[in-house]
């Protein structure tokens, strides 16, 4: 992990590619994490998360799911449309199970329907993602976005201006290894 965190990404991959040859059952859905969050190798972390779920199932790493990381993936691939019915699915099995769904999906799920230009749609999850952590300042400033896109100019610009203020009270990505990575879509103000 020292070399992941240093950003030197082929030096780190080496190591895990080790740790995956003498215990794939262990290490696989890290190597995953590790292409999906760090070294952004989006098409490998597919591959290793479907492998994965084929072991294991739709099971968890790092506080998410692996269809999370194959949405997320695919968010950044530009495959909007499939990202967006992974993380319906993905969802709706949360919901079910836990009652509801991890704002951060929910974050992304609304991103899903963004870049396909579905504002109102994206909205929707938006306000969901928000009712659970209300001063999440990158879901507020794509929210922002979205009113903008929908010519609703004086919310937009006053979100913004909450949203800046929310970020820099750190209202942001309280992932563990956002202080090394940039999430996808995570606003630098």
């Amino acid at each position: 992990m020292p070399y992941f965190k240093a950003r030197k990404y082929e030096v780190g991959m080496v190591y895990i590619d080790k740790a995956v040859k003498y215990d794939r059952k262990r290490y696989l859905s890290y190597r995953a994490f590790i292409k999906c969050i760090f070294a952004k190798t989006y098409k490998d972390a597919i591959t290793d998360f479907e492998a994965c779920i084929e072991m294991e199932g739709n099971t968890y790493v790092m506080d998410h799911t692996y269809q999370f990381h194959i949405a997320l993936s695919y968010l950044q691939l530009n495959e909007f449309e499939k990202a967006e019915a992974i993380f319906k699915k993905d969802i709706s099995e949360q919901e079910e199970e836990w009652g509801e769904a991890h704002y951060l999906d929910l974050f992304y799920y609304g991103i899903s329907k963004y870049e396909q230009g579905k504002w109102e749609e994206a909205l929707y999850e938006f306000n969901k993602s928000l009712a659970i952590a209300p001063m999440f300042s990158d879901v507020e400033y794509y929210k922002a976005l979205c009113l903008y896109r929908l010519s609703r100019f004086d919310e937009c610009q006053a979100l913004l201006k909450t949203a800046k203020e929310h970020a820099e009270e750190g209202f942001s990505f309280n992932e563990d290894n956002a202080i090394y990575e940039t999430y996808p879509y995570q606003v630098r103000w």
